[in-house]
């Protein structure tokens, strides 16, 4: 296919850069001027989209795909696909759907998880929202950027997938460090408690697969001094997507709502910015109840 890919950061470069590997004819933008492996540079937006099959973006937050979209569409040719990988809130991915399809093109939200090693292994996962007919268009594209697409549903629906997803890691997190900390005070070893835990009721992906103490479990951010894998700072940025749809939709959110406030403190007021997010262990293990 040809393809157009607005956002060439630290994941859309690796992506863009594997479509391209696998035959397809790809030209990028990105406002920073980086550029891809195998990918044409072209000097804006538009002029990426210009002729494409499908225009991937990849960007950091709903105003600036907002201002993205209203460049690209008057340029697509009718009938190609809009496909926006970014996490926004709902609301714009459904305002960007409905301003692609009255240009006659078709419209997915695709949001990922995986972070940057599954955008370079080609192992993301994908929560795409949308019509049918463009999902099929775009599932070729899903087959080598990533290991798994799922259909959720109309516009906004991915972003809804990642949205929730998001919340539960993020609470799921929090739990898991909190209770390697009281674990400490107890005078449980950590690897005791991996032990227990990784095959018991209080399973889950944070302690079996993304184990935020070091040394226990799989390697991890935590082997590695918390240099981000999944950056605190990301995971702020989603939790408070999950608030803002949570308000939206009049929906009682309490642990969602706990966990942004923690993550918050953590990045802006304490140590957690520019740290993985399981980086929240060290931040209990000092800390009292007070």
């Amino acid at each position: 296919m040809r393809i157009g890919f607005i956002g060439l950061g630290n994941m859309g470069a690796p992506m863009a850069a594997n479509l391209a590997a696998a035959g397809h004819t790809v030209t990028g933008h990105d406002v920073a001027g980086t550029e891809a492996a195998g990918v044409t540079p072209a000097a804006t937006a538009a002029e990426a989209a210009q002729g494409a099959d499908v225009v991937i973006t990849m960007l950091p937050n709903g105003a600036i795909l907002r201002q993205v979209a209203e460049a690209v569409v008057p340029a697509m040719q009718p009938g190609a696909v809009l496909l926006d990988c970014s996490t926004v809130d709902v609301e714009t991915a459904r305002d960007v759907a409905d301003l692609a399809r009255a240009a006659g093109l078709g419209a997915l939200d695709a949001p990922v998880s995986g972070g940057v090693g599954g955008a370079a292994g080609g192992t993301l996962t994908f929560m795409v929202g949308g019509d049918a007919e463009a999902f099929e268009t775009a599932r070729p594209l899903f087959d080598v950027m990533g290991q798994k697409a799922v259909h959720c549903g109309p516009s906004g629906n991915g972003q809804a997938a990642k949205i929730c997803n998001n919340m539960i890691l993020g609470v799921t997190m929090i739990a898991t460090c909190e209770a390697f900390a009281l674990a400490d005070k107890l005078g449980l070893s950590r690897q005791a408690m991996f032990d227990v835990v990784s095959t018991s009721s209080g399973y889950s992906w944070t302690m079996n697969a993304y184990c935020p103490a070091p040394g226990v479990g799989p390697t991890s951010p935590a082997d590695n001094g918390y240099r981000p894998g999944f950056a605190a700072d990301l995971m702020l940025k989603d939790l408070r997507l999950s608030q803002q749809a949570a308000e939206a939709a009049d929906a009682d959110t309490p642990m969602g709502a706990a966990a942004a406030e923690l993550y918050r403190r953590f990045v802006e007021e304490e140590d957690g910015a520019g740290r993985d997010f399981s980086a929240m262990l060290p931040r209990f293990e000092g800390r009292g109840r007070g």
